[in-house]
Order: structure tokens, then sequence, then C-alpha cells
């Protein structure tokens, strides 16, 4: 248990390319580092899982040691340390893992290894305070787009839907190669398709009708591939602003109805975004239109907490320590396939 009514944590995230660090006191956020390696993983046009786990190496021990600074504490004013425990890339998380139980078993203090995408969640709480009980949660990124009922982030956590093939953020990235845009797609796409027409091209919608909350982004990037190889083989220009205008249009559509159409089916009047795809903009304005339409409350944290970062960890860990969570023991493993309804291991 934690030496204050608001516990102070050490939140370390590596479960894929950034290296984050974050302190929290409860819902408080004290410090937010990030190393990212994602210079280093442009050239290959996607993350290596051997250059991420060497990078997580190479920058924990001044991560922490920066986030300390910023947040104007010593290492003994820590009262618990929480970690990534999964999912992820397994090399990636097994830094982070060994990392955090070599700053809890020399801090003495409780260890508690999270999931990612609960943590995900749980960010918002930095910024917004309290998630109300229940939220549906929408967490879209590169490796994951998952529709969650969330009781309790700190207890229960319920999966609702995800996607059945491409994450809707990885399918950004591959329809960014196809059109010429720098990794990571995201951003890049978003930017060109504030020049674009989001009705330019009529690109297919995976699984609008089909009544599951699942989610397929695979053959919708393939039909942007087929569309732009097809004017390419013309000798037309490709209108880039369009083409991601038109695509984004497609995976924010098929995102913002089935979360809505989640909060209708289970009755609940709260929606949280998170995850790196949370910070697209047309998302958040499609999300916030539809929202308003169907008198739901809209929660999406500002994008530096969309990302992975440690604040997320850290917030989750004081959850956990908060609900008198029993703490990991120093056997936790690294698990890259851990399930969400495992909130803590």
């Amino acid at each position: 248990m934690s030496r204050r009514d608001e516990p102070i944590v050490l939140g370390i995230e590596t479960s894929c390319d950034e290296t984050g660090v974050g302190i929290v006191r409860g819902h408080t956020l004290l410090a937010n580092t990030i190393a990212s390696s994602m210079d280093e993983h442009a050239r290959f046009g996607g993350v290596v899982p051997e250059v991420a786990s060497r990078a997580h190496l190479e920058a924990m021990t001044p991560t922490v040691e920066s986030a300390l600074a910023a947040a104007g504490l010593r290492f003994s004013d820590i009262d618990a340390v929480a970690v990534t425990a999964g999912p992820g890339l397994a090399g990636a998380l097994l830094v982070g893992v060994a990392a955090a139980k070599a700053y809890a078993l020399g801090l003495g203090v409780p260890l508690y290894g999270v999931n990612h995408l609960a943590a995900h969640v749980a960010v918002d709480q930095l910024e917004h305070g309290p998630l109300p009980k229940p939220s549906i949660a929408l967490l879209v990124s590169g490796g994951h787009s998952s529709l969650l009922l969330v009781p309790d982030v700190a207890q229960d956590v319920i999966s609702l839907g995800s996607t059945v093939d491409d994450a809707a953020g990885e399918a950004f990235d591959k329809v960014a190669r196809v059109l010429g845009l720098p990794f990571p797609g995201g951003p890049h796409i978003d930017r060109a398709a504030r020049d674009g027409s989001g009705a330019a091209v009529a690109f297919p919608r995976g699984k609008y009708d089909d009544g599951t909350l699942d989610f397929s982004f695979s053959g919708l990037k393939t039909a942007v591939a087929r569309w732009v190889e097809a004017r390419e083989a013309a000798g037309e220009a490709v209108p880039v602003a369009d083409v991601a205008a038109s695509f984004q249009e497609a995976v924010v559509d098929v995102l913002t109805r089935k979360a809505l159409q989640a909060c209708a089916r289970y009755d609940v009047k709260d929606l949280l975004i998170g995850g790196g795809v949370a910070a697209n903009s047309r998302l958040r304005a499609l999300a916030q239109e539809r929202c308003d339409a169907a008198g739901v409350r809209l929660r999406v944290p500002r994008p530096g907490l969309c990302t992975d970062n440690g604040a997320m960890v850290a917030a989750l860990g004081a959850d956990l320590v908060s609900a008198g969570a029993k703490p990991s023991t120093l056997e936790i493993p690294a698990d890259s396939s851990l399930p969400i309804t495992v909130v803590n291991v």
C-alpha cells in the first residue's frame, strides 16, 4: 500500500518503439518523458522489434532520470512502480518489465504489471478527472482497434469488439507508403487530407452493417492500393490529398459508427477515445459531431496523452494502488498477447 492518500507512481511503457516514463500523484500528472526511436525505424518503413528493444535499453536510465528531474522528485519519493506487461512487442516489453522489477526491488516499493490497453483508458483521468462508470472506450492505434465496456478501469474491462485483420493505425501506415508519404503514416495522412475531399473517392467500409462491433481495414487498404495502381498504370496523376481524405473518412466513419452503436447497445452515455489514432483531427471532429447528435458525452485526451507514454501506465498504477489491488510479484512475465480482460498481472 502507498505511504500517502494519493500515491506517487512511476510508470514505464516500452510496448513498441517509444520509451515512456511518467510520474503521477493520484490523478495529477507530474512528469511525462518520452524517448522515441521512430527515426531509427523510419528508413525501414515500420517498427523493427530488435531495433526497438536496443533503443529501450539505451534510453531507460536517462529517461527515468529525466522524468524525476521534471517532477522535482527523488527516487525516495516514489510509492510504487507500474509497467506495461503486455500486449506489445515481446523484446521491447521485456526491457521495460526487467527495469521496473529492478527499480521496485531497489526502492522497496510495490510493483504493478498493467495492461497497455487499459492504461490508454486510464490516462484520460489525468486530464478530465475520474472516469464515469461505466464507459465505452474506443482504442485505436498501430496495433489495436478495440471497443471496450469499462465498468471500472482498475478491475473490470470487457471486450466488445476488435479488428479481425489490420488495426486502423497499421492501415494508415500502409496507405501512407502507397501514397509516398513518410512513416509513421497517421500524422502525414491527417495533414494531407486537409487539402482534399473525403467524398472524392468512394472507398469501401469494412464490416459496416454486419451487426458486430468488430473492425476490418485490410480490404480498405487494398482498395486504396488498387485505385492508386490503376491511376498510375493509366499515366494519370494521383490526387494524394483527395485519396488521403477519402481513405481517412472511410476509417473514421466506421470507427465512430461502431462506437456509437456500442453506446446505444449497452445504454452508456460516456465515450472515451484513446490510442495514437485518437490524435487524428477528423476522428475527433466526427466523433464529437455524432456524440452530440446521440446525446453521448465524449472524452478524448490531448494528443500527447493519446500516443504511447509512461503517464498512462502510472495513471493505471495509481488506480490499482488506490483500489487496494494486490501488487505483482517479481516473477511477472512480459506477455505480448495479454488479453484486455486482464487489467494487471
